[in-house]
């Protein structure tokens, strides 16, 4: 089963070119990058050298066995249902007190490993630190399966009725109970986990090195040039057609050289997930993920019935875009080609003075939250060689989160900003719960994040002229056809490889010819048939993951839900800020529907997802309006 409440990171709304990022991708601009800052890891530990460090990896490695020693004392496993007594009760509360405080301990030593591997994919000491930490995560891995079984053991009715500590922790001990119904024999389960290390996670690593060292020859003005596959993705963003065409061309010569290897991942990798899902019980790999989403099928029908509904919607947002353009019908290397010429850039210092002011327009107390992320250098924007692409929001410490971004010296920078200071915040909401109360679903990770990006979006656009308008929809807009039209291909293509996965590998065409169809499925007529993207199964390293498939809907999700609970916030801000904070600090507590019934909200029909997506039809007619005109 999967590995429970190992640490997290929260990664930005949604791919638009490629995993995690939006407009804050790699800039080529040298003078604006030197004096973007790097983030300050060192409140951990002064360096991965230190001593201090040393000592803190050797802490979490013994807090690691004495857990484990723990858990075989008192017998933390699968057993026979025995009647609750004091001393049972005794017991759960030390254990998961010691759970808790071992799964914080490593969740930031992690964290600090990966702040330095993230921004630096050639760190070998890093990398060798990672990769021996991953060692002690199997460990703990096994220890949660453990704990799971146990749960599943215990009447948690009557402990709930007996025990302060359990009813802080209802929502996790009867996730538990049913988790537990779908797991294999503990030896089954441990021999997962160690292989899962050598099967689905190496092979998902394969994908990330490929990709972030893959080098891609590509036309420039000034000849040939060899650059970092990033670099080429990046250029889907530049004003000149000729140039975005040759670049997609050459990334897509790119990852066809790369594509035997990444096939093999991607096989090996949703063959392992296939079959291991089956093997719990579990009818499909979808209703594991939804399980893991804390919502249902009848939600996630809701959803995507609003979202289909829609794309007639986003075909004219894409079709005005092109009048825009001055071409007849966008191609892929199109979706990404700035509109407007208002040439404002926003500086990152412009951007942190906005995001921080428009913070402030919801409470005080975001304002001294993006202050002090600024000021404490919890940020690292600047855009090098070896560090990973997009935006990404990890919590480190207490109540500390870091903040990964590549900026661009545009409106999608300083909105990226915004976007992952609302993960920061709602991990800073988060900071008083045990970590396993912290155990937040994808699906709401990405609430706080879409709210404050709203915010500064709605701010911008009040103060914009006419042109910058036209600039700041599209750059939204840009991001809402990603999560809304091609999250839902996303979904296509891996229900479809799950399917036919079961009976054998698919070939580099396959795969090709099923993500192409899962486009056409979606943008239709809003794209040129002739220039989409087969390759987009390469690029995208959600499909990666063997901890989680379907890392497409809850992005979807995380905005339609960010926008309908902005619209609840714009009807009645007092209201709402009374229950706001507390809805953060909740999301490991209850499922979905649980809390979206707090602010009314029905997630398990179709009106909710509507009311949502006619925020984005209203962009979509300004939009087109601001075109014509």
């Amino acid at each position: 089963m999967r590995a429970p409440f190992l640490p997290q990171v929260y990664y930005w709304r949604v791919p638009s070119t490629r995993d995690g990022e939006s407009e804050s991708v790699r800039s080529s601009s040298v003078s604006a990058a030197a004096t973007l800052p790097r983030w300050d890891v060192s409140v951990v530990f002064p360096s991965l050298e230190s001593p201090e460090f040393a000592q803190g990896f050797q802490a979490a490695v013994a807090a690691i066995e004495a857990l484990g020693s723990l858990f075989d004392a008192e017998g933390i496993q699968r057993r026979e249902r025995a009647p609750l007594d004091d001393a049972s009760v005794a017991t759960f509360e030390r254990v998961i007190a010691r759970y808790n405080d071992v799964q914080s301990r490593v969740r930031t030593l992690n964290a600090y490993i990966m702040a330095f591997v993230a921004t630096n994919s050639r760190d070998d000491v890093a990398q060798a630190r990672e990769s021996e930490l991953r060692q002690h995560l199997l460990t703990l891995a096994n220890l949660g399966t453990r704990w799971v079984a146990w749960i599943g053991s215990m009447d948690v009715t009557a402990l709930l009725a007996r025990s302060q500590v359990a009813r802080d922790h209802e929502w996790l001990l009867r996730k538990a109970a049913l988790q537990a119904a779908h797991q294999m024999s503990l030896e089954q389960e441990q021999l997962a986990n160690q292989l899962n290390l050598t099967g689905g996670v190496a092979w998902g690593k394969l994908q990330t090195d490929l990709s972030s060292q893959l080098g891609v020859p590509v036309e420039l003005a000034d000849g040939v040039r060899t650059l970092p596959m990033s670099e080429v993705r990046n250029l889907a963003y530049d004003g000149d057609r000729d140039l975005r065409r040759r670049a997609y061309e050459a990334e897509l010569a790119g990852w066809e050289r790369a594509a035997v290897p990444l096939a093999a991942a991607l096989n090996s990798i949703k063959g392992q997930v296939g079959a291991l899902s089956r093997r719990r019980g579990w009818q499909t790999p979808l209703d594991e993920a939804l399980f893991d989403a804390n919502i249902d099928r009848a939600t996630l029908d809701a959803m995507q019935l609003a979202a289909r509904e829609s794309f007639p919607d986003f075909r004219r947002y894409l079709r005005a875009k092109a009048r825009a353009l001055g071409v007849s019908a966008l191609a892929w290397y199109d979706l990404f080609a700035p509109v407007g010429a208002s040439g404002r850039a926003w500086s990152f210092d412009e951007s942190a003075a906005f995001v921080i002011e428009q913070f402030g327009t919801y409470s005080e107390r975001m304002r001294a939250f993006a202050e002090r992320a600024f000021r404490e250098r919890w940020i690292d924007a600047e855009p090098r060689p070896g560090k990973e692409d997009g935006a990404f929001c990890m919590w480190l410490v207490g109540d500390q989160s870091r903040v990964l971004a590549n900026f661009k010296p545009a409106f999608g920078g300083m909105s990226t900003l915004a976007h992952e200071l609302g993960h920061g915040y709602h991990n800073m909401c988060l900071a008083p719960r045990t970590l396993l109360q912290r155990a937040t679903p994808m699906t709401l990770a990405e609430t706080a994040s879409i709210f404050c990006e709203t915010i500064v979006r709605q701010a911008a656009l009040q103060r914009a002229a006419a042109s910058e308008r036209i600039e700041i929809l599209e750059a939204s807009l840009q991001g809402s056809c990603q999560i809304v039209v091609d999250i839902t291909s996303r979904f296509l293509f891996e229900s479809a490889v799950f399917e036919r996965r079961q009976a054998r590998e698919l070939s580099v065409a396959e795969l090709g010819e099923l993500m192409l169809e899962s486009q056409r499925q979606t943008y239709s007529d809003g794209l040129d048939a002739a220039a989409l993207h087969p390759y987009m199964w390469a690029a995208k390293s959600h499909y990666y993951s063997p901890s989680r498939s379907f890392y497409n809907f809850p992005y979807m999700f995380g905005l339609l839900f960010g926008l309908g609970l902005y619209a609840r916030y714009t009807a009645d801000p007092e209201g709402f800020k009374a229950g706001y904070d507390e809805l953060l600090s909740s999301t490991g507590l209850a499922d979905a529907a649980t809390l979206a019934a707090r602010f009314d909200i029905d997630i398990r029909t179709p009106a909710f997802w509507r009311a949502s997506l006619d925020i984005i039809r209203a962009d979509i007619a300004q939009f087109e309006e601001l075109v014509g005109s």
